[in-house]
């Protein structure tokens, strides 16, 4: 049995109205391009949240159909899609190669609001992600050497060694990208956007790829 103070409760209907009567009444999101839309939802996130405002869920799934989430940091967006960095050996660098579909979910607290993407995944190219990886700071580039990323760690100090050992072996010279390390973009089917409302009627619009661009459609909460 869980401990019910963990959990908060559920708003009360005078927290509801407090939420009516003090928040700005908010037009119908817009309709015409989900990208900007989504750059526009980024800036504000970036200037208000505190820390990693692209951060995002990738949601994949295993050899058995098990579904699989973690958090990484959305790296690039625009009309091609999204595109985040990971070691191709890792969980979701396997799970995306033998199944190169995708979920993603951006969260952003402090907005109230959250982006809901799914759709097919591919490799970027080597030119993009060398010059990605050029931007790292160094012990990143390093790390990335380092790190057999999802599979077993004996201990700390094993891969402190290890990240030592990446050093040794560049000098002090520029890091290479590691042939195992790169980029995937998600190119997006569906685009939802969802902003939080009073009562839990919340607003929600998704964007669907079409032959010409995108359709609309809005949905109950």
């Amino acid at each position: 049995m869980s401990d019910d103070t963990l959990i908060p409760a559920s708003p009360s209907e005078d927290d509801y109205v407090t939420q009516v009567t003090t928040a700005e009444p908010l037009p119908l999101l817009p309709e015409a391009d989900p990208i900007a839309l989504f750059e526009t939802w980024l800036k504000a996130a970036v200037e208000s949240e505190p820390n990693d405002a692209n951060a995002m869920t990738v949601a994949t799934v295993d050899a058995d159909g098990l579904p699989d989430a973690r958090m990484v940091l959305l790296k690039d967006v625009g009309p091609d899609g999204f595109t985040f960095y990971t070691n191709l050996e890792s969980a979701k660098g396997r799970e995306l190669a033998a199944n190169p579909r995708a979920a993603l979910l951006f969260h952003w607290k402090s907005l109230r609001r959250q982006v809901r993407v799914r759709g097919a995944v591919e490799r970027v190219s080597d030119a993009e992600a060398d010059a990605y990886f050029a931007t790292r700071a160094r012990h990143s580039q390093l790390g990335a050497w380092a790190s057999d990323q999802s599979r077993p760690l004996t201990d700390r100090f094993a891969l402190e060694k290890r990240v030592a050992e990446a050093g040794l072996r560049f000098g002090l010279g520029k890091v290479a990208r590691p042939p195992h390390w790169s980029g995937f973009r998600v190119r997006p089917q569906s685009i939802e956007f969802w902003r939080d409302r009073p009562f839990r009627l919340h607003e929600r619009l998704v964007f669907t790829r079409a032959a010409q661009g995108w359709t609309t459609s809005r949905l109950f909460p």
